[in-house]
Protein backbone atom coordinates (compact mmCIF):
# COMPACT_ATOMS: atom_id res chain seq x y z
CA UNK A 1 0.00 0.00 0.00
CA UNK A 2 1.32 3.38 -0.90
CA UNK A 3 2.63 5.81 1.89
CA UNK A 4 -0.29 8.19 3.04
CA UNK A 5 0.55 11.96 2.37
CA UNK A 6 0.57 13.82 5.32
CA UNK A 7 -1.59 16.96 5.84
CA UNK A 8 -0.90 19.56 8.54
CA UNK A 9 -4.26 21.70 9.94
CA UNK A 10 -3.41 25.22 10.71
CA UNK A 11 -6.07 27.28 12.68
CA UNK A 12 -6.09 29.91 15.10
CA UNK A 13 -8.49 32.89 15.59
CA UNK A 14 -8.56 35.53 13.37
CA UNK A 15 -4.95 37.72 13.09
CA UNK A 16 -3.24 35.09 15.35
CA UNK A 17 -0.60 34.67 12.53
CA UNK A 18 -1.38 31.66 10.28
CA UNK A 19 -0.55 33.30 7.15
CA UNK A 20 2.76 34.51 8.70
CA UNK A 21 3.77 30.84 9.97
CA UNK A 22 3.39 29.31 6.38
CA UNK A 23 4.95 31.65 4.25
CA UNK A 24 7.77 31.09 6.96
CA UNK A 25 7.67 27.15 6.35
CA UNK A 26 7.49 28.18 2.50
CA UNK A 27 10.80 29.70 2.37
CA UNK A 28 12.80 27.32 4.79
CA UNK A 29 11.03 24.01 3.15
CA UNK A 30 14.31 23.06 1.87
CA UNK A 31 12.93 22.16 -1.68
CA UNK A 32 9.72 19.67 -0.08
CA UNK A 33 7.17 19.51 -2.47
CA UNK A 34 4.46 21.51 -0.58
CA UNK A 35 0.51 22.10 -1.58
CA UNK A 36 -1.25 24.83 0.66
CA UNK A 37 -5.18 25.04 0.68
CA UNK A 38 -6.16 28.19 2.09
CA UNK A 39 -9.77 29.31 3.37
CA UNK A 40 -10.99 32.39 4.01
CA UNK A 41 -13.96 34.48 5.89
CA UNK A 42 -14.73 37.27 3.26
CA UNK A 43 -14.72 37.84 -0.59
CA UNK A 44 -11.24 39.55 -0.76
CA UNK A 45 -8.70 36.24 -0.68
CA UNK A 46 -6.12 38.43 1.14
CA UNK A 47 -4.06 35.34 2.74
CA UNK A 48 -3.78 33.61 -0.99
CA UNK A 49 -2.25 36.46 -2.17
CA UNK A 50 0.31 37.06 0.52
CA UNK A 51 1.68 33.10 0.56
CA UNK A 52 2.04 34.22 -3.57
CA UNK A 53 3.63 37.14 -2.56
CA UNK A 54 6.68 35.25 -0.75
CA UNK A 55 8.31 34.53 -4.25
CA UNK A 56 9.58 31.28 -3.52
CA UNK A 57 9.79 29.23 -6.64
CA UNK A 58 9.06 25.88 -5.42
CA UNK A 59 5.66 27.61 -4.45
CA UNK A 60 3.62 28.06 -7.70
CA UNK A 61 0.08 29.02 -8.47
CA UNK A 62 -1.14 25.79 -8.80
CA UNK A 63 -0.17 24.80 -5.49
CA UNK A 64 -2.13 27.32 -3.78
CA UNK A 65 -5.79 26.24 -3.47
CA UNK A 66 -8.08 29.30 -2.23
CA UNK A 67 -11.37 28.21 -0.76
CA UNK A 68 -13.97 31.71 -0.16
CA UNK A 69 -17.61 29.59 -0.02
CA UNK A 70 -17.76 29.98 3.88
CA UNK A 71 -15.20 28.64 6.72
CA UNK A 72 -14.46 25.48 5.36
CA UNK A 73 -15.67 23.24 8.76
CA UNK A 74 -19.24 24.24 7.14
CA UNK A 75 -18.59 23.29 4.00
CA UNK A 76 -16.51 19.78 3.97
CA UNK A 77 -18.18 18.00 1.61
CA UNK A 78 -18.91 21.02 -1.13
CA UNK A 79 -15.20 22.68 -1.09
CA UNK A 80 -12.87 20.55 0.94
CA UNK A 81 -13.11 16.81 -0.37
CA UNK A 82 -13.07 17.49 -4.06
CA UNK A 83 -10.04 19.92 -3.06
CA UNK A 84 -7.94 17.24 -1.61
CA UNK A 85 -8.67 14.91 -3.90
CA UNK A 86 -7.37 17.02 -6.90
CA UNK A 87 -4.47 17.18 -4.89
CA UNK A 88 -4.00 13.53 -4.62
CA UNK A 89 -4.78 12.62 -7.89
CA UNK A 90 -2.22 15.11 -9.51
CA UNK A 91 0.30 12.50 -11.30
CA UNK A 92 3.35 13.93 -8.82
CA UNK A 93 0.70 14.77 -5.35
CA UNK A 94 2.51 17.05 -2.61
CA UNK A 95 4.45 15.69 -0.33
CA UNK A 96 2.71 17.45 2.49
CA UNK A 97 -0.37 19.31 2.43
CA UNK A 98 -0.96 22.40 4.44
CA UNK A 99 -4.39 23.64 4.81
CA UNK A 100 -4.90 26.85 6.74
CA UNK A 101 -8.65 27.48 7.69
CA UNK A 102 -10.69 30.37 8.09
CA UNK A 103 -9.85 32.13 11.30
CA UNK A 104 -13.64 31.49 12.49
CA UNK A 105 -13.47 27.70 11.79
CA UNK A 106 -13.77 24.66 13.63
CA UNK A 107 -10.89 22.18 13.23
CA UNK A 108 -12.58 18.92 14.43
CA UNK A 109 -14.97 18.60 11.42
CA UNK A 110 -12.08 19.10 8.69
CA UNK A 111 -9.92 16.21 10.83
CA UNK A 112 -13.21 14.09 10.78
CA UNK A 113 -13.22 14.22 7.07
CA UNK A 114 -10.18 12.62 6.49
CA UNK A 115 -11.97 9.35 7.82
CA UNK A 116 -14.23 9.53 4.78
CA UNK A 117 -13.04 6.74 2.26
CA UNK A 118 -11.94 8.57 -1.08
CA UNK A 119 -9.58 10.16 1.63
CA UNK A 120 -8.83 7.71 4.75
CA UNK A 121 -6.54 5.76 2.32
CA UNK A 122 -4.42 8.64 0.87
CA UNK A 123 -4.23 11.48 3.60
CA UNK A 124 -3.46 11.58 6.75
CA UNK A 125 -3.45 14.32 9.23
CA UNK A 126 -0.17 14.81 10.74
CA UNK A 127 -0.90 17.39 12.94
CA UNK A 128 -3.14 19.84 13.88
CA UNK A 129 -1.27 23.20 14.31
CA UNK A 130 -2.92 26.53 17.03
CA UNK A 131 -1.73 29.60 16.24
CA UNK A 132 -2.36 32.04 19.18
CA UNK A 133 -2.13 35.60 19.41
CA UNK A 134 -0.34 35.61 22.66
CA UNK A 135 -1.03 39.36 23.11
CA UNK A 136 -4.94 39.26 22.43
CA UNK A 137 -5.05 36.19 25.06
CA UNK A 138 -3.62 38.82 27.30
CA UNK A 139 -6.04 41.44 26.57
CA UNK A 140 -9.05 39.61 27.49
CA UNK A 141 -10.02 39.20 23.95
CA UNK A 142 -11.48 35.56 24.38
CA UNK A 143 -12.39 35.98 28.23
CA UNK A 144 -15.94 35.25 29.74
CA UNK A 145 -17.45 38.50 30.90
CA UNK A 146 -18.17 36.52 34.30
CA UNK A 147 -20.93 39.09 35.70
CA UNK A 148 -22.97 39.40 32.03
CA UNK A 149 -22.78 35.30 32.29
CA UNK A 150 -24.32 35.33 35.98
CA UNK A 151 -26.96 37.71 34.37
CA UNK A 152 -27.57 35.76 31.51
CA UNK A 153 -27.97 32.68 33.97
CA UNK A 154 -30.47 34.31 35.92
CA UNK A 155 -32.66 35.40 33.51
CA UNK A 156 -32.52 32.09 31.35
CA UNK A 157 -30.98 28.85 32.39
CA UNK A 158 -31.23 27.65 29.21
CA UNK A 159 -29.12 29.92 26.89
CA UNK A 160 -25.53 29.33 25.75
CA UNK A 161 -23.61 31.91 28.01
CA UNK A 162 -20.29 31.29 26.34
CA UNK A 163 -19.40 34.08 23.72
CA UNK A 164 -18.84 33.01 20.45
CA UNK A 165 -15.05 34.55 20.52
CA UNK A 166 -14.34 32.05 23.87
CA UNK A 167 -15.53 28.88 22.28
CA UNK A 168 -14.38 29.06 18.88
CA UNK A 169 -10.53 29.58 20.80
CA UNK A 170 -11.71 26.77 22.83
CA UNK A 171 -11.97 24.44 20.18
CA UNK A 172 -9.39 25.11 18.01
CA UNK A 173 -6.86 25.20 21.44
CA UNK A 174 -9.33 21.41 22.53
CA UNK A 175 -8.31 20.12 19.06
CA UNK A 176 -4.67 21.13 18.45
CA UNK A 177 -1.34 18.72 18.51
CA UNK A 178 0.50 21.42 18.47
CA UNK A 179 0.35 25.21 19.97
CA UNK A 180 2.23 28.22 18.91
CA UNK A 181 2.20 31.25 21.01
CA UNK A 182 2.83 33.21 18.22
CA UNK A 183 3.14 37.60 18.42
CA UNK A 184 5.39 36.63 22.25
CA UNK A 185 7.53 39.91 21.62
CA UNK A 186 4.09 42.25 22.23
CA UNK A 187 4.11 40.91 26.04
CA UNK A 188 6.49 40.19 29.02
CA UNK A 189 7.82 37.62 30.83
CA UNK A 190 5.07 37.59 33.55
CA UNK A 191 2.35 38.20 31.10
CA UNK A 192 3.31 35.49 28.89
CA UNK A 193 3.18 32.92 31.80
CA UNK A 194 0.22 34.29 32.66
CA UNK A 195 -1.60 33.32 29.20
CA UNK A 196 0.35 30.16 29.06
CA UNK A 197 -1.76 29.62 32.70
CA UNK A 198 -4.78 30.68 30.99
CA UNK A 199 -4.54 28.35 27.95
CA UNK A 200 -3.49 24.93 30.05
CA UNK A 201 -6.90 24.73 30.81
CA UNK A 202 -7.95 23.98 27.13
CA UNK A 203 -5.63 21.77 26.16
CA UNK A 204 -5.22 18.14 25.64
CA UNK A 205 -2.37 16.53 27.65
CA UNK A 206 1.10 16.28 26.34
CA UNK A 207 0.54 19.06 23.68
CA UNK A 208 4.01 21.62 23.85
CA UNK A 209 3.72 25.14 23.22
CA UNK A 210 6.00 26.80 21.73
CA UNK A 211 6.80 30.80 21.43
CA UNK A 212 7.15 32.40 18.21
CA UNK A 213 7.81 36.18 17.17
CA UNK A 214 6.11 36.58 13.57
CA UNK A 215 5.57 32.61 12.54
CA UNK A 216 9.40 32.31 12.26
CA UNK A 217 9.59 28.54 13.38
CA UNK A 218 11.56 26.08 11.44
CA UNK A 219 9.21 23.52 9.24
CA UNK A 220 11.83 20.67 10.98
CA UNK A 221 9.10 21.42 14.42
CA UNK A 222 6.04 22.06 12.55
CA UNK A 223 5.99 19.13 10.45
CA UNK A 224 5.94 15.57 11.12
CA UNK A 225 4.44 15.21 14.13
CA UNK A 226 2.30 11.89 13.39
CA UNK A 227 -0.19 12.17 15.05
CA UNK A 228 -3.00 10.60 12.80
CA UNK A 229 -5.62 12.74 14.14
CA UNK A 230 -8.59 11.23 12.16
CA UNK A 231 -7.80 8.47 14.59
CA UNK A 232 -8.05 9.88 17.52
CA UNK A 233 -11.19 12.50 17.59
CA UNK A 234 -12.84 11.40 20.82
CA UNK A 235 -9.67 13.07 22.88
CA UNK A 236 -10.75 16.40 20.94
CA UNK A 237 -13.54 17.68 22.87
CA UNK A 238 -16.32 19.96 20.63
CA UNK A 239 -19.13 21.98 21.75
CA UNK A 240 -20.82 20.08 18.27
CA UNK A 241 -20.09 16.81 19.21
CA UNK A 242 -23.83 16.64 20.74
CA UNK A 243 -24.82 17.64 17.08
CA UNK A 244 -25.47 21.12 17.90
CA UNK A 245 -25.01 23.16 14.52
CA UNK A 246 -22.31 25.29 14.18
CA UNK A 247 -22.55 28.65 12.02
CA UNK A 248 -21.12 32.17 11.83
CA UNK A 249 -23.80 34.36 12.40
CA UNK A 250 -21.81 35.91 14.86
CA UNK A 251 -19.60 37.23 12.67
CA UNK A 252 -19.75 39.48 9.39
CA UNK A 253 -17.52 41.34 7.23
CA UNK A 254 -17.33 43.28 4.29
CA UNK A 255 -15.05 45.00 1.53
CA UNK A 256 -14.21 48.19 1.18
CA UNK A 257 -12.74 50.34 -1.51
CA UNK A 258 -10.67 52.86 -1.34
CA UNK A 259 -8.42 54.04 -4.26
CA UNK A 260 -5.14 55.03 -4.23
CA UNK A 261 -3.85 56.08 -1.10
CA UNK A 262 -1.15 59.01 -0.87
CA UNK A 263 -1.25 59.30 3.26
CA UNK A 264 -0.91 55.34 4.53
CA UNK A 265 -0.01 56.62 8.22
CA UNK A 266 -3.53 58.39 8.19
CA UNK A 267 -5.28 55.48 7.02
CA UNK A 268 -3.97 53.19 9.92
CA UNK A 269 -4.88 55.89 12.13
CA UNK A 270 -8.67 55.63 10.94
CA UNK A 271 -8.57 51.37 11.03
CA UNK A 272 -7.30 52.01 14.69
CA UNK A 273 -9.70 54.96 15.16
CA UNK A 274 -12.63 51.86 13.24
CA UNK A 275 -11.24 48.87 15.66
CA UNK A 276 -11.73 50.88 19.03
CA UNK A 277 -15.55 52.46 18.22
CA UNK A 278 -16.78 49.47 16.45
CA UNK A 279 -15.20 46.72 17.87
CA UNK A 280 -13.15 45.21 14.81
CA UNK A 281 -11.50 42.43 14.53
CA UNK A 282 -10.08 42.12 11.93
CA UNK A 283 -8.96 44.23 9.15
CA UNK A 284 -6.59 43.24 5.85
CA UNK A 285 -6.00 43.89 2.54
CA UNK A 286 -3.70 45.49 0.08
CA UNK A 287 -3.18 49.07 -0.73
CA UNK A 288 -1.57 50.96 -3.51
CA UNK A 289 -0.03 54.15 -2.71
CA UNK A 290 1.07 56.97 -5.17
CA UNK A 291 4.22 56.65 -6.59
CA UNK A 292 5.31 53.53 -5.02
CA UNK A 293 5.88 50.75 -7.58
CA UNK A 294 5.24 47.73 -4.87
CA UNK A 295 1.90 47.10 -3.03
CA UNK A 296 1.52 47.94 0.49
CA UNK A 297 -0.22 45.19 2.76
CA UNK A 298 -2.24 46.62 5.81
CA UNK A 299 -2.89 44.08 8.82
CA UNK A 300 -4.76 45.02 12.07
CA UNK A 301 -6.26 42.77 14.69
CA UNK A 302 -8.32 45.04 16.53
CA UNK A 303 -6.05 48.42 16.97
CA UNK A 304 -2.84 47.12 16.44
CA UNK A 305 -2.06 47.35 12.54
CA UNK A 306 0.95 46.80 10.70
CA UNK A 307 1.96 47.81 6.98
CA UNK A 308 4.63 47.03 4.63
CA UNK A 309 4.93 46.69 0.80
CA UNK A 310 5.16 42.70 -0.25
CA UNK A 311 6.24 42.96 -3.81
CA UNK A 312 5.66 44.86 -7.57
CA UNK A 313 2.31 45.93 -8.69
CA UNK A 314 2.33 42.96 -11.60
CA UNK A 315 1.63 44.21 -15.23
CA UNK A 316 -1.62 45.04 -15.97
CA UNK A 317 -2.95 44.65 -12.31
CA UNK A 318 -5.27 47.33 -11.29
CA UNK A 319 -3.78 49.65 -8.79
CA UNK A 320 -6.30 50.16 -6.44
CA UNK A 321 -7.14 49.56 -2.03
CA UNK A 322 -9.21 47.21 -1.17
CA UNK A 323 -9.84 46.19 2.65
CA UNK A 324 -11.71 43.61 3.97
CA UNK A 325 -13.81 44.22 7.57
CA UNK A 326 -14.40 41.59 9.63
CA UNK A 327 -16.62 42.10 12.96
CA UNK A 328 -19.44 40.49 15.33
CA UNK A 329 -23.00 40.60 14.05
CA UNK A 330 -24.44 43.86 13.76
CA UNK A 331 -21.18 46.21 13.56
CA UNK A 332 -22.24 49.37 11.76
CA UNK A 333 -20.95 48.41 7.99
CA UNK A 334 -22.21 51.97 6.57
CA UNK A 335 -20.22 53.55 9.32
CA UNK A 336 -16.91 51.72 9.39
CA UNK A 337 -16.56 52.21 5.25
CA UNK A 338 -17.18 55.90 5.74
CA UNK A 339 -14.49 56.06 8.40
CA UNK A 340 -12.65 54.20 6.53
CA UNK A 341 -12.96 56.44 3.39
CA UNK A 342 -12.65 59.75 5.17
Amino acid sequence: MAQKIPATVVTGFLGAGKTSLIRHMIENAGGKRLAFIINEFGDLGVDRELVRGCGDESCTDDDIVELTNGCICCTVADDFLPTISALLDRPEPPEHIIIETSGLALPKPLVKAFGWPEVRTRATVDGVIAVVDAAAVAAGRFATDVDAVQAQRAADPSLDHESPLEELFEEQLGCADLIVLNKTDLIDADTLARVKAEMAGHMRPAVRTLSAVGGALSPSVLLGLGAGAEDDLDSRPSHHDDGHEHDHDDFASIVVDLGEIADPAALEARIKGVATRHDILRVKGFVAVPGKPMRMIVQGVGDRVQRYFDRPWEDGEIRTSRLVVIGQTGFDAEAVAAELRA
